[in-house]
């Protein structure tokens, strides 16, 4: 069977019988029914057509459509312009405050609108020009129900409605969770069954000082920490044929640095700057050290201000180069171990009589 093609032209008399009303939010809209009342044939009036596809042609282009301009970025959600709280005491449990907390940066949107209040007891609603001096008060009954407060905006742009749920008289709820704790089980690894738990609400959030971010207010300081490392037992290398001597602290800058406390078997345990380390056999090398995590000595209490003046100034680009050092004429095992007693660059150029040939 050949393909047809059907041209269905509908006219503006027929389309005026198919408007119905479709009620939206309050208000009602006259909107067109869908073709199947239009073309009908069928059974109690249904439409036998099926598959129907009716081709719309647009000769419009963009300039037709209309002016576009960039995105001024002005949108928002609606509980930023139309928004509010409300709260109770026990001592006045049927007495309500509703604050508006529209964003003040709306300001010159805000002073298009106007904002109706309902407490929902069926008084009258009441146009919210002032709030006295913060607030709307509003006293219900003394017997015990359920309200809903509803607070509309009308705008030029529409109207919109913030409703929530109240009930009197008003009771002290407790608070389970008041620092937003949250609580995981990592799924792999070392931990994995461990539990832990994190507050998202804490005084250091709240109480910008030093004292409120040290580790010792959350944790018993110090603990210990351990892990995988490389091995460091050539820091403790020392100049004759037994470079590794038992229970000699070495020194650098006339300071003990470091000291081997025991060699067997299995492992050999040193200690370097408070760290103590163990190589094993199979070349594995743990350590363990104490902390105190954060320490008010390693934080600095300022105020971080904006400088409009670097807006958009940058600096030119750094490129440091590495330092490459010639040994000079040493034997080629020895170890440059010389490297330690130098901490820095200008010692490093003038040590030993220019020892070190530094391009």
């Amino acid at each position: 069977m050949e393909s047809q093609t059907m041209y269905v032209r509908v006219s503006p008399e027929v389309l005026k019988t198919i408007i119905h009303d479709v009620t939206y939010s309050g208000e009602t809209f006259g909107v067109y029914s869908s073709m199947t009342q239009t073309l009908t044939g069928g059974t109690n009036h249904t439409s036998t057509l099926t598959g129907l596809t009716v081709p719309i042609l647009l000769l419009q282009n963009t300039v037709d459509m209309g002016y576009y301009s960039v995105f001024d970025g002005a949108i928002s959600q609606i509980n930023v312009v139309n928004n509010f709280i409300f709260s109770s005491t026990t001592g006045n449990s049927f007495t309500w405050n509703v604050y508006n907390t529209a964003d003040v940066e709306f300001n010159a949107y805000l002073a298009l609108s106007q904002y109706y209040l309902d407490w929902g007891d069926g008084s009258p609603v009441i146009t919210v020009t002032a709030y006295t001096p913060n607030s709307l008060v509003h006293t219900y009954n003394s017997n015990p129900s359920g309200y809903t407060i509803t607070l509309s905006q009308k705008s030029p742009w529409g109207n919109t409605k913030v409703s929530k749920n109240i009930k009197t008289p008003y009771v002290e709820v407790p608070d389970f969770n008041s620092s937003g704790t949250a609580y995981f089980t990592p799924n792999t690894g070392s931990w994995s069954a461990t539990p832990i738990s994190y507050d998202y609400i804490f005084t250091g959030d709240s109480v910008n000082l030093v004292d409120a971010q040290v580790s010792s207010d959350y944790v018993t300081v110090p603990f210990t920490i351990s892990g995988y490392t490389d091995s460091r037992i050539n820091d403790l290398a020392q100049y004759g044929p037994n470079k590794f001597q038992l229970l000699v602290p070495v020194q650098k800058n006339k300071v003990d640095y470091g000291i081997i406390t025991e060699i067997n078997l299995v492992y050999t345990a040193y200690t370097i700057q408070d760290i103590d380390y163990y190589d094993y056999a199979d070349g594995t090398t743990i350590y363990f050290t104490q902390s105190s995590g954060l320490t008010a000595d390693w934080m600095v209490q300022e105020p971080i201000v904006k400088n409009e003046l670097l807006l958009g100034v940058i600096s030119q680009p750094e490129v440091q180069s590495n330092v490459f050092i010639e040994r000079g004429k040493n034997s080629a095992l020895e170890r440059i171990q010389r490297i330690g007693e130098v901490d820095n660059l200008g010692d490093l150029i003038k040590y030993g009589y220019r020892f070190f040939n530094v391009t």
